[in-house]
């Protein structure tokens, strides 16, 4: 199963606010066998929203959107997500009724809390107020860190792809001395591979297979000079 991440957000582009949502999302997912092709930052406008969707869900089986939702000026979350699909935003019944439940009445609410994509479904928000909303592939989530994970929470069987076996290698030489290696690492073995520098160069090694990806870690470890794990 592959995925986009797309965050809704004037804050997150400006650098006010940390994309945790991102992060966390791209984790999780990541442990249920799910490849994360893309992560993406889009201003609160209802045109860059419905585009990116629109793109995303063309190419990928799923895409999470979260931020911009609630009543208001700069929450166009909904709105773009209807339009990516050709819909319209309307009262929502049962998200209504959900919310009538937790004593919210229609004169607590700002009438667009419960206006989602023409069709969707609903998903209550535990941890808030503003709904989400399934929109075929297309999950809508909230901004606030909190909220979009107990929602999250909520669909997150819905998520399941091809579980990796993942090896690193500490290996003391520079980079660039180990791209031929790596290169044939990736010749010679049904791997991904990463590099990471720092005061060491962590070779990171993805597979499907876990006796592939031993194989692997330990063709690295017998022609280049590997750093011992002290704590094993």
């Amino acid at each position: 199963m592959n995925a986009a991440v797309v965050t809704v957000g004037d804050e997150l582009l400006v650098g006010d606010t940390e994309n945790t949502n991102a992060t966390w999302l791209c984790d999780r997912l990541d442990v249920r066998g799910v490849r994360v092709r893309r992560v993406t930052v889009v201003p609160d406008e209802v045109s860059e929203i419905a585009r990116v969707v629109n793109e995303y869900r063309a190419e990928y089986d799923a895409v999470i959107v979260t931020g911009g939702l609630g009543p208001t000026h700069d929450d166009v979350t909904m709105e773009g997500v209807a339009a990516a699909f050709g819909r319209g935003l309307v009262e929502n019944e049962a998200a209504a009724a959900w919310l009538a439940e937790r004593g919210y009445s229609g004169d607590d609410l700002a009438a667009e809390t419960t206006h989602l994509p023409a069709d969707c479904r609903p998903l209550p928000n535990e941890a808030g107020v503003a709904p989400g909303a399934v929109v075929e592939s297309v999950y809508v989530l909230p901004g606030v860190p909190a909220e979009m994970k107990a929602m999250f929470e909520l669909v997150e069987d819905e998520f399941a792809g091809t579980l990796t076996h993942v090896l690193t290698v500490d290996v003391d030489e520079p980079e660039s001395e180990l791209l031929d290696r790596i290169a044939s690492l990736r010749e010679r073995f049904d791997v991904r591979v990463g590099s990471y520098p720092g005061e060491v160069v962590t070779v990171k090694i993805t597979a499907e297979s876990e006796a592939e990806a031993e194989r692997a870690a330990a063709w690295v470890r017998e022609r280049a000079d590997a750093v011992e794990d002290e704590s094993a």
